[in-house]
């Protein structure tokens, strides 16, 4: 059975753990195709609250298989403590693995991580500082250790050993800061991990092809977003991967002719954390409303979002670049008081209507919105289990982002919580 992909579409946050979790139940293999711990990820079912950052969000799913993809920068201090933190709350862990040819994150990754960020100062990227980006560098520049180099503790070392003399001098003598040493590391990684990471480490192409050849439904879950993508969105305020659905072929290990469904998780309005560019910013009570509603706090670090109202440039851009089958709107509950909504439908660039992405920085930095607006319908939708619950006004708001974007909308998140889902 070919395979779906579940991308976000704007600048992250969108709900993509939500929409995993509800059609997680009808698959039978969650993979997480890029990313590091820099993603959070909250499912709500009932009265429980969950946050994940690493562990797919197919982990409710006891029957699900749930695979850490070879294009996943892994932290395992992170994820270890994750999977304890879901063992105790009840949840089995069983069938989590990890891909052999992830990469690791060593401590020295996240000490980089801080000095490089400090070291930009007013034009600092707004990362989270755990490690991602330089992790992701050593990868490109093939100096990484993988994840199954865990299991070879003399190739371990070695590998180390080589490039920790590069990190120490850079610590050293540029931001005058001591480098953990290769016995700390060793005795951490290979003393107290490797040990209980060791029984998950997976050839994943081979399993994840196992479950495709034998018909099964394999579902690619991506993290952060479309427009924080590191050759797509709005560099350099991005990520240090590529979560366009894409990037699922070259993070799993699959071809393109294995999807057949590309899912883009839209927000009913927009957020984004950190700096960067946002058109559509609302800097008034609306926005702070939207803010406190909507709960935009980092799951991750707890940080402050950025809010305003949606953009359809960038939506049409996400449904090109990831060839959108369908959208999942999410937090349209979160729009119900107000009682007018606005859309950007174009910008406004040096006085000229552009109604695509501008592919230069600095046409994208000075972009004003052109809006269109709708009424509101002033109605908690929070109840509303089939199109029909829907006020007019809502679904009317629902079919013109829609239309607008050329792609049709199969599902409507209407609340946090998992049966808080509208099937179109």
């Amino acid at each position: 059975m070919p395979a779906t992909v579940v991308v976000g579409t704007q600048w992250g946050d969108e709900g993509k753990g939500k929409l995993i979790d509800v059609l997680g139940g009808e698959a039978d293999m969650v993979v997480r195709y890029q990313g590091g711990h820099n993603a959070g990820h909250t499912i709500v079912v009932g009265e429980r609250s969950f946050a994940v950052r690493l562990v797919p969000s197919g982990i409710l799913h006891p029957s699900v298989v749930n695979v850490i993809g070879n294009g996943v920068v892994v932290d395992p201090r992170i994820l270890l403590g994750e999977i304890d933190a879901l063992e105790e709350k009840g949840i089995t862990t069983d069938k989590l693995v990890v891909s052999g040819n992830a990469h690791l994150i060593l401590p020295y990754h996240a000490e980089l991580d801080v000095v490089f960020e400090r070291h930009l100062g007013k034009n600092k990227l707004g990362t989270t500082k755990g490690g991602i980006g330089p992790a992701y560098a050593d990868k490109a520049t093939r100096v990484g250790l993988r994840v199954q180099d865990l299991l070879d503790p003399k190739i371990f070392r070695q590998k180390l050993e080589v490039v920790l003399g590069q990190k120490e001098a850079i610590l050293a003598k540029v931001y005058n800061r001591l480098a953990p040493t290769a016995d700390e590391i060793c005795d951490l990684y290979l003393g107290e991990i490797a040990p209980r990471l060791a029984p998950r480490i997976v050839d994943s192409v081979n399993l994840i092809h196992e479950h495709l050849e034998a018909g099964k439904s394999v579902m690619f879950e991506g993290a952060q977003a479309t427009f924080l993508d590191l050759d797509h969105g709005t560099y350099p305020f991005v990520t240090s991967s590529n979560p366009v659905a894409g990037g699922a072929c070259a993070g799993a290990g699959v071809g393109p002719k294995h999807i057949d469904r590309v899912i883009g998780i839209t927000k009913a309005y927009l957020t984004r954390v950190g700096s960067g560019p946002f058109p559509c910013e609302l800097f008034d009570e609306v926005g702070d409303g939207l803010i406190e509603r909507g709960r935009e706090f980092g799951t991750n670090t707890g940080r402050r979002r950025r809010a305003g109202w949606f953009d359809l440039v960038m939506l049409r851009h996400a449904v090109r670049l990831n060839s959108l089958t369908d959208i999942f709107l999410t937090k349209l509950d979160i729009l119900s008081p107000l009682p007018s909504l606005k859309v950007c439908v174009a910008y406004d660039i040096d006085g000229e209507r552009v109604e695509r992405m501008p592919y230069h920085q600095s046409d994208l930095h000075k972009a004003t919105p052109v809006y269109e607006e709708l009424p509101g319908w002033q109605s908690d939708i929070g109840d509303a289990r089939t199109v029909d619950d829907l006020p007019p006004n809502a679904r009317d708001y629902v079919l013109f982002l829609s239309e607008r974007a050329g792609v049709p909308g199969s599902y409507i998140g209407v609340g946090p919580e998992r049966l808080q889902t509208v099937a179109l």
